[in-house]
């Protein structure tokens, strides 16, 4: 079994189903009118694991041509990589390839790259992909319906696989991006700072090609120089990546220098530690001749690690000194941008003299308007009858008294009806005592009565 149908079985569950897989290795074209949603599941199905295995690096590439993420290549290596023993090779596969090309999943390579227009623009002429196509029915060389299906030999850009690697790609940049400066790379540097996000040891040239294509085509994300392999990212700020400048590529390959010089310099120093070792260990085995010779060496490599290291601490400090000037070029710019608008803002207002105009104009108009309101005010004023409102005080007032009057009439009424109400209880409670007490008792109690009737007669005649 092939590597690449061993990762299809792995990670492709229609490929581990036998019923499946005499499904997707036969001649399933006629499905197309006679069921349409089988043969999308098996097309879908194909162009999935298709785009999978490439992405995985799994695709059979032409002799001596490195594997491509992006790109499919079809041909009798492809089917060769697929076929089985028990379902020998794929069918239809020429007709899902044919598909693809024209729902614009797979794009021809030549195409795609050579395109002025962006991948996504539609126009009523036909595309160079679709003009392919044609060409490629009429020789009967893509699948159709009562013919041999062929499996066409070509190069086809997989678009999901661009788009999820430039996707990945902008991610990384906007957050590592700190100032104008780490936006621009040159083609080396490109493959070593994006490479592992996209999960590959290096791009292959085809890849990078590609990748750099529709970066700059289709997502008009970056400014690309084939002859300097200068790279510029878009900024935030930017409706489009700025045109590539002679400090431009400046700026990238001094930041190509610096990393190509930090790697160097670990080397050296991890070369210096490991000559050092060995010397002390052919002192201590009495091998001088041999310790010499090491010790040269490492003395060598020392003054190899002090050169590369004066060197970059160079490049560092001119590369900070161009970039502390390109971002200071980019707030001149925004400043000028800004006192540009300033200005024109200032121009709409007409000028210190119409400001001053305006705003007499407008300390006149409220004068007036105060003016009316006084006048207003005064006409209102003369039109009331003051004995009138004499009156109408006078009534409120006495309905005010009225009402006081009476609440306390109210209250004094309630007041009177709750002592005579206690006084019957406490008459009440005496006749009965009267019923209950002795001659002797009632006496001692008339006589009390008698005594306190009299002593209340007292304080009256006192009060009066």
């Amino acid at each position: 079994m092939s590597e690449l149908l061993e990762f299809l079985r792995t990670h492709e569950e229609a490929f581990r189903s036998r019923a499946r897989l005499a499904s997707l290795y036969s001649d399933f074209r006629y499905q197309r009118q006679s069921n349409p949603d089988g043969y999308q599941a098996n097309a879908s199905t194909w162009l999935r694991a298709l785009t999978t295995a490439a992405k995985a690096g799994l695709i059979p590439a032409q002799a001596g041509a490195q594997h491509d993420r992006f790109t499919l290549h079809t041909g009798e290596e492809l089917a060769r990589g697929l076929q089985t023993q028990d379902f020998g090779r794929p069918l239809a596969l020429g007709a899902v390839i044919e598909d693809a090309v024209k729902k614009k999943e797979l794009i021809p390579l030549n195409d795609f790259l050579e395109a002025k227009q962006s991948v996504y623009a539609k126009s009523w002429i036909p595309t160079p992909w679709q003009v392919v196509s044609w060409g490629l029915r009429q020789l009967r060389v893509m699948g159709r319906e009562g013919v041999e299906d062929r499996l066409v030999t070509g190069n086809f850009v997989i678009m999901t696989n661009v788009e999820a690697a430039a996707k990945t790609i902008l991610e990384q940049l906007s957050k590592a991006a700190v100032s104008n400066t780490s936006r621009i790379f040159s083609r080396d540097l490109f493959v070593s700072t994006f490479s592992a996000a996209i999960g590959v040891d290096a791009f292959s040239s085809r890849d990078l090609s590609v990748l750099l294509k529709h970066l700059a085509r289709d997502q008009t994300a970056v400014a690309f120089d084939a002859a300097s392999g200068t790279i510029k990212f878009r900024s935030a700020s930017e409706a489009a990546p700025a045109a590539i400048e002679q400090e431009d590529i400046t700026i990238a390959s001094l930041r190509t220098l610096i990393t190509s010089l930090e790697p160097q310099i670990d080397g050296l120093m991890k070369q210096i530690s490991e000559l050092d070792r060995k010397a002390r260990d052919a002192v201590a085995n009495k091998q001088l001749i041999t310790a010499k010779t090491l010790l040269r060496q490492k003395k060598l490599a020392e003054t190899k690690l002090q050169q590369r290291t004066a060197t970059l601490a160079q490049v560092e400090d001119v590369y900070a000194k161009i970039e502390q000037a390109a971002d200071q070029v980019e707030i001149v710019r925004v400043m000028q941008a800004s006192s540009q608008t300033l200005r024109s803002l200032n121009q709409k207002t007409g000028g210190v003299e119409k400001v001053q105009d305006v705003m007499d104009g407008l300390q006149n108009e409220m004068a007036n308007a105060d003016e009316i309101q006084q006048a207003i005010n005064d006409v209102s004023a003369g039109a009331v009858d003051e004995g009138e409102v004499e009156d109408e005080l006078e009534a409120l007032e006495n309905a005010e008294r009225e009402k006081v009057e009476e609440a306390e009439r109210k209250e004094r009424e309630m007041r009177e009806a709750a002592e005579a109400e206690e006084t019957r209880r406490k008459l009440a409670k005496l006749d009965q005592a009267k019923v209950q007490e002795s001659p002797a008792a009632a006496d001692a109690r008339t006589a009390a009565e008698a005594a306190q009737s009299e002593a209340s007669e007292l304080q009256e005649q006192a009060a009066s």
